[in-house]
Parts: C-alpha cells; structure tokens; sequence
C-alpha cells in the first residue's frame, strides 16, 4: 500500500511542479508584490530553496550518509530563502527546482528511508507525508500568485 500511496502523492507534486512552471512561464510582471515583503519571483525563490533542501536530505539518507537539515527558526529559514535567491534568474530557478524534483524521484521509493527531516528542531516526515506537505506547500503559494496576477 505505501507504493501506491507514494506513487500517487509523487503524481501530485509532478503535476503541482509543473503547474508551477508553467505559470512562470507566462509574460506576467514576476516583480508584482504578492505578499507585503515578498513579489512573485521571491515565491518562486523559496520554493525552490525549500525543495532543494528536501532534495538534499532525501538523497542523502538514499546514499546513507547523515543529512543537514536547515536550521534556525521558520521565519529566518524563509527570509534566508528568499535572500540566498534574489538575484538568481526565473529560469535559473525553474532549472534549479526540476533538478531537485528529479532527486526526489530517484529516492522516493527507497523504503530504506522511512523519516526525512524537515528542519532541525522539527519533526521529520514519512515519505508519503513529505510528498503531501510539499504539494500542498506549493499549491498554496500557487494560489496565491494567480489571485495577485491574472
């Protein structure tokens, strides 16, 4: 059952990566504020920081070696996601994302793994739970970005 589960949650966040893309993809002014401190193109920023970093733990507990999670308090985390990634170009980012989509879906199925950490002083999360909390991560901010700019 958990294969299914994975397979489906992984078909969700595929579909979810490139609903994303997609809308970045479109002629639309990237700079437009979406939220008080951050425009569209710092959303894209900090998506793709926070995929990277699950990208980087998943495939280092598939390589057996001890991941790093992020560290410091939530607010700080995003602020550094969208600093670390303010001057880096959308199709940089787009780039950056779908390389880190495909290291996820290289160990996704490794049942070797069962808890991939978060953050460190958080709580990590099953695979399946991961896949969900990702999914809907983005399709929060998704919303959000098509409200602001249609």
């Amino acid at each position: 059952m958990p294969h299914e589960t994975i397979q489906q949650n992984l078909s969700n966040l595929q579909e979810q990566i490139e609903e994303l893309v997609h809308f970045f993809e479109q002629d639309l002014n990237f700079q437009t504020m979406i939220y008080e401190l951050w425009n569209a193109k710092d959303i894209l920023g900090h998506l793709t920081f926070w995929h990277e970093s699950f990208a980087r733990n998943i495939h280092d507990l598939g390589e057996g070696t001890k991941p790093s999670p992020l560290k410091g308090k939530l607010s700080e985390v995003n602020r550094q996601s969208v600093e670390t990634t303010a001057s880096v170009s959308i199709s940089e980012l787009i780039a950056r994302l779908r390389g880190a989509q495909k290291t996820i879906e290289q160990h996704i199925f490794d049942e070797s793994i069962e808890i991939i950490p978060y953050k460190k002083g958080s709580r990590g999360y099953s695979r399946e739970e991961h896949l969900e909390i990702v999914t809907a991560h983005i399709k929060k901010h998704l919303k959000d970005l098509k409200k602001k700019l249609k």
